[in-house]
């Protein structure tokens, strides 16, 4: 089931995109505007950002659900110029990407950005929901939760009901309190847990369901799939890794994302990559995620990540693979990066006279959200749930921040005078 949006209407859902605007040509200045930064035209492959140390990956979050934020967010990041997009292995999400990739490739010419799913082999931060009853919240309750919430995944409303009483009189009954966690919206981060006062919020954890992952890889849809784990054992891995094998020939791309497990951190990537080896017919890369879902909180939230990579980046004994920053990562991360000498900076490959970046690029996901998000709101607020293309003036507002973050890593040319 598809998404069309309407410059003049809301969702209608049907088989295939339909974008239509309301005036000769509003998106002029959005074309104008790419075509300004020089963004590489569809002939650049994904794989070579891998290779040039310029690849970048927006991350709606493994349980980021909210769908029509995610077509919006996927189609002003491949307008940026993103070489991948990673989402939940959920089919709505899936198609939520794939129909803002479409619709942006309908806006100006540009390649398309590999699909990639998130599946976890045992319990993750990043899989996970936050829960409570809000009729349990005192009515005096500050509501922290709300407040601190980076996805505005928590909502609270009163609703005044009535009750009959003798005589045919109507009287207010106590406040109803609605909402709660919104599901679809909230991500995992946890940072409602620890702020509520009456600890009345729960955390939920779930694993992805490998065999139902295994069919959604073979479909033309999924271009990559990266496996979460804790990289402290390495028996579920094997098990996840071998219900998946089957369905990896299918694909452009394998990740494997992994924190920091200290001086186990090679050999445990070594086990695993000997895991995957014999059936691994494309490329591969390793996700250092160093401070999960974080960097929207400021600029130190990156350090994590950065000194991730300099200890994975300066070990001979690593596995092949790309390597890419994930877990704090932000409009900071650049600079770190070119403070350590990783930004960019290329090795002679076991191939003669083949040149690799040591530090193939950088996933952003919290960050990106967030600068793109606010215009989202904004544009929500206004209008209601709808496509982002139908308002090219929130296109273009949401597009300069998006550039001005993929830019970073792609050294795109900023034009003279350009504000955010």
């Amino acid at each position: 089931m598809a998404m069309s949006f309407y410059c003049s209407s809301a969702i209608h859902t049907q088989h295939q995109v339909n974008v239509s605007f309301g005036s000769k040509n509003p998106l002029q200045n959005v074309k104008n505007l790419i075509k300004s930064f020089g963004i590489p035209s569809k002939s650049c492959s994904p794989h070579v950002s891998l290779q040039q140390g310029n690849w970048v990956k927006l991350i709606c979050g493994a349980s980021f659900e909210d769908v029509v934020d995610i077509r919006n967010l996927s189609l002003v990041y491949t307008l940026a110029g993103v070489d991948c997009i990673d989402c939940a292995a959920d089919p709505s999400v899936i198609n939520a990407v794939n129909e803002g990739i479409e619709t942006a490739r309908e806006i100006v010419s540009i390649r398309r950005p590999w699909v990639m799913i998130s599946v976890n082999d045992d319990e993750d931060l990043h899989f996970r929901k936050a829960e409570f009853d809000p009729e349990d919240c005192p009515s005096d309750c500050s509501r922290p939760c709300e407040n601190v919430c980076p996805a505005n995944a928590i909502s609270f409303e009163r609703e005044n009901s009535t009750m009959e009483v003798p005589f045919g009189s109507y009287q207010k009954a106590k406040p109803k309190m609605q909402g709660g966690v919104i599901t679809e919206r909230c991500y995992g981060c946890g940072r409602c847990f620890p702020v509520c006062p009456y600890d009345k919020i729960r955390e939920i954890t779930y694993v992805r369901d490998a065999m139902a992952t295994a069919e959604l890889l073979k479909t033309n849809d999924v271009d990559a799939v990266e496996i979460h784990t804790s990289g402290r054992q390495t028996n579920l891995f094997k098990e996840l890794w071998d219900d998946l094998a089957n369905s990896v020939k299918y694909l452009r791309l394998v990740a494997v994302s992994l924190p920091d497990i200290g001086d186990a951190t090679i050999s445990t990537m070594n086990q695993m990559y000997a895991i995957m080896e014999p059936h691994l017919s494309c490329f591969n890369l390793w996700q250092l995620d160093g401070r999960p879902m974080s960097g929207d909180i400021g600029r130190g939230a990156t350090r994590e990540s950065i000194a991730f990579a300099v200890r994975v980046a300066a070990s001979s004994e690593r596995p092949p693979g790309f390597l890419q920053l994930a877990g704090g990562t932000n409009v900071h991360t650049v600079d770190g990066l070119k403070k350590r000498g990783l930004f960019r900076t290329h090795i002679t490959c076991a191939e003669p006279n083949h040149l690799q970046s040591l530090i193939g690029g950088i996933a952003y996901g919290g960050y990106a959200r967030k600068i793109v998000g606010r215009v989202l709101s904004s544009m929500g607020s206004e209008n209601g749930v709808t496509g982002i293309e139908c308002h090219a003036e929130h296109l273009l507002k949401a597009l300069k921040e998006a550039l001005h973050l993929v830019g970073s890593v792609k050294s795109y040319n900023h034009p003279d005078g350009m504000q955010r």
